[in-house]
């Protein structure tokens, strides 16, 4: 990384390769997206925001706080990767909804879109339980790696196939608590 190792300061020091977007990006972007979703919400209900656990939260989080509209909150936590840098596309649910989301705008709230594996598998799993419109917000897309069709109404940032870590995204459950999005060094998984 050029110049001073932003990862340092929060005990990852020479761990990250390079970083891919700032704080202050994220936010501008994070506010744009939350601007987008709350001017094409016409249902008297709130959206439900649904956060896909753990990578989602500190994007919900900033997500919720941003929105100029009302909103309700759901977690759920879905598994396809472990410790693995790429979904394998066998999904287990981890924490399912609290509440019935029939006849509600649900938005996902996701962190990253990769293969569009778990998202796809996700997508069919909530339309079933009669929700009046989903709707997809992902932080982060992989183009490249996308390996089915997905509708995705809101995009923040597409990135390149590399390993990013931060602002959430973990690997082996590291990195979560950065302020950015970095990319890991290689030397950490390989």
């Amino acid at each position: 990384m050029e110049g001073t190792d932003p990862a340092a300061p929060h005990g990852y020091g020479g761990e990250l390769s390079a970083l891919l977007i700032d704080a202050p990006t994220l936010a501008a972007k994070i506010g744009q997206l939350a601007a987008a979703v709350a001017a094409d919400h016409d249902n008297e209900r709130p959206p439900l925001l649904v956060c896909v656990l753990k990578g989602a939260v500190l994007f919900m989080t900033d997500f919720a706080r941003a929105l100029p509209i009302p909103s309700e909150m759901e977690f759920m936590a879905v598994s396809s990767y472990g410790s693995a840098t790429s979904s394998s596309g066998v999904v287990r649910i981890l924490k399912d909804l609290d509440s019935d989301i029939s006849g509600r705008r649900v938005v996902i709230v996701e962190d990253i879109i990769d293969s569009g594996l778990t998202l796809s598998w996700l997508l069919k799993n909530l339309e079933s339980r009669g929700p009046a419109q989903i709707d997809v917000v992902a932080l982060l897309r992989k183009p490249e790696a996308v390996k089915v069709p997905l509708q995705v109404g809101y995009i923040g940032f597409d990135i390149p196939t590399e390993f990013v870590v931060g602002y959430g995204l973990d690997y082996a459950e590291r990195y979560r608590d950065l302020p950015f999005v970095g990319l890991l060094a290689e030397h950490m998984y390989r």
